[in-house]
């Protein structure tokens, strides 16, 4: 039993300060700067398969491994520098998922010389809002929606891996594109107000 006056976060953050703070601060923030989206797009692909804290821990390697997620950098990346990625034991070393993040950063720039943004290609699927939910326990919570096979689908026809329709709702779900904090985490009180005041 929770003690009186507990925080009653979304059970998934735990007790591990760096999930809690992820949670707390970033989880469901809607995300619109187009670096950040990528960023958080080439992370939910390596988190396939994984846990989203194992990506956490790793996130401050990833980006020093990947020029600051850089697109432009990315995108230039050779055979050598896969070779330099995959003996990184800071970073999560899997061949596949390294050449998507950097077929992903040349994606993001043909969408960007398109004059189609990552943000705005992202956010269409939303309707250009947050969809908020009230779901009340975890169970409730799908792994993929209607939105987000859309876009998944949407991304693959532009050159993007893995975005299956399961890594683009995690995706949705931390960039706040839907609010899937649960109806009694303070969380979902604290964005819904301010989709609210959007």
């Amino acid at each position: 039993m929770p003690s009186r006056g507990a925080i009653q976060r979304c059970p998934w953050a735990g007790e591990d300060p760096l999930y809690v703070a992820y949670h707390d601060e970033e989880w469901g923030v809607p995300l619109r700067e187009d670096r950040a989206l990528f960023e958080l797009l080439v992370l939910e692909g390596f988190q396939a398969g994984l846990s989203w804290i194992t990506i956490l821990r790793k996130r401050a390697a990833f980006r020093r491994a990947f020029d600051g997620f850089d697109p432009e950098r990315m995108a230039r990346f050779g055979p050598a520098r896969v070779q330099r990625l995959l003996a990184d034991a800071a970073i999560v070393r899997n061949r596949a998922k390294i050449e998507a993040g950097i077929a992903n950063a040349r994606a993001f720039l043909r969408l960007r010389d398109d004059g189609e943004p990552l943000s705005k290609l992202a956010w269409s699927f939303v309707g250009g809002s947050t969809i908020v939910h009230r779901f009340r326990a975890i169970a409730e919570v799908p792994a993929e929606t209607e939105e987000s096979r859309a876009l998944s689908k949407a991304l693959r026809a532009r050159g993007f891996a893995f975005v299956g329709p399961t890594c683009c709702y995690a995706f949705m779900q931390s960039a706040g594109m839907v609010n899937d904090h649960l109806v009694g985490c303070p969380r979902y009180r604290a964005l819904a107000r301010d989709h609210q005041r959007g």
